[in-house]
């Protein structure tokens, strides 16, 4: 959460010191919220931003800007969980009321898309769910009313998931009426991720499945990562928490992907 408005008006250094923090905790950050948390003009904060990213600190985006990142790693999924809990808690809601009683389910894994099946878990569906994710089959299963198939292979700690070429051979077993992805990064040329093992994982539940359900946070708008996972033509549904900028919304609705926005109450 941002701080309260500052009385004491800070120097431009002490302020892109403490803009750059909030970065680190939070994933990312909005030029209207650190506008009105520094008490500075918002071309103020756009120039502090664009400032740290020429700097290489931070990564620009539409409106504002992300921690800058690896493209070939990411943070384990202890610390992806910590960051940006409202938002995706509201995107895991909002996506488990696409979910219909009856459905075939697969879930990859990540903080996300566990966030998603604790959501899923209170609506207290018949359901049939694959995953790959052992957060998500602890928590649905608990439910006499939902049989949890969890996918053979390589257990990852560091993801918290099972990968390898027995977990995506074990998924093309299957059909599903809904995939649910989660993703590091989303580009005008599709999905992307950091890890290879996860992005054959999730190519492997998208050719499985009727609907392709993506579930991110608008941290992940606009970034790109070492591995594209498919094109936007492959997606059906985005669940996200912040509206597209302009330069990913076309792309988005040229490939017909249906945008749905989870605000907060």
């Amino acid at each position: 959460m941002m701080h309260d408005t500052m009385v004491t008006r800070l120097s431009r250094e002490d302020r892109q010191e403490q803009i750059l923090a909030i970065v680190k905790l939070q994933g990312a950050v909005r030029i209207a919220a650190l506008a009105e948390a520094f008490g500075v003009t918002t071309e103020t904060a756009r120039r502090d931003l664009d400032e740290l990213a020429r700097r290489g600190l931070i990564m620009r985006t539409y409106g504002g800007a992300t921690g800058q990142r690896s493209l070939i790693e990411e943070p384990d999924i202890a610390a992806r969980r910590k960051a940006r809990i409202a938002e995706r808690n509201r995107i895991g809601e909002y996506a488990a009321g696409l979910v219909a009683a009856g459905d075939a389910l697969m879930i990859d894994c990540g903080s996300t898309t566990a966030l998603f099946a604790q959501a899923l878990a209170k609506r207290n569906l018949h359901l049939t769910v694959v995953t790959n994710c052992m957060s998500v089959a602890t928590i649905l299963g608990t439910s006499a009313r939902v049989r949890v198939v969890v996918c053979p292979g390589d257990y990852v700690a560091r993801e918290g998931g099972i990968y390898g070429s027995e977990t995506v051979a074990f998924i093309r077993r299957y059909r599903a009426d809904k995939t649910f992805i989660g993703a590091g990064g989303l580009t005008p040329e599709g999905v992307t991720d950091a890890d290879s093992r996860g992005c054959w994982v999730k190519r492997a539940m998208i050719e499985r499945a009727g609907r392709v359900v993506l579930i991110i946070d608008s941290s992940k708008f606009e970034v790109p990562q070492f591995e594209r996972v498919c094109g936007l033509e492959e997606i059906d549904d985005l669940v996200c928490d912040a509206a597209v900028a302009p330069d990913l919304a076309s792309p988005l609705r040229d490939a017909h992907v249906q945008v749905h926005i989870a605000k907060g109450r």
